[in-house]
């Protein structure tokens, strides 16, 4: 059963699978480890539109809603939301492709925001130029 939500038109900001290195006894992600992989998700989009290095800075409104097992493939995506001086905000939901029945399902969702930094890891505007190695 797919999640009405998912557009599978929409390209992933991040994909992997679910392994065992990953999981609790009971054959359960880690939180943490799926909060890790939205961080990377959200950082590819606003990498993106900041055009250079970014910082995570805050994580709002994490919702998990249904677990993450092991072997299931998961699949970030990734929105600039609201974009201030130097800050983006990012709407990120991970969907899971689940091993044995293939069911497509929302799993969780968060709001990060990023801050655009310059070469010295100082805040910049977003919209200027970057210059040195992202």
């Amino acid at each position: 059963m797919s999640d009405e939500k998912h557009d599978p038109a929409r390209e992933p900001a991040l994909r992997t699978f679910a392994m065992p290195a990953d999981a609790n006894p009971n054959g359960d992600i880690f939180g943490g480890w799926l909060m890790a992989q939205m961080d990377l998700a959200g950082a590819v989009a606003a990498v993106r539109r900041a055009r250079g290095r970014v910082a995570t800075v805050a994580v709002d409104a994490m919702t998990f809603h249904k677990p993450v097992f092991v072997g299931d493939l998961v699949s970030c995506y990734a929105e600039v939301v609201r974009v201030g001086r130097s800050s983006m905000t990012v709407k990120i939901e991970t969907f899971v492709e689940r091993r044995a029945s293939r069911a497509i399902e929302k799993v969780t969702e968060a709001t990060f925001t990023f801050v655009a930094l310059d070469r010295d890891g100082r805040p910049r505007p977003v919209d200027a130029p970057f210059t040195g190695s992202p």
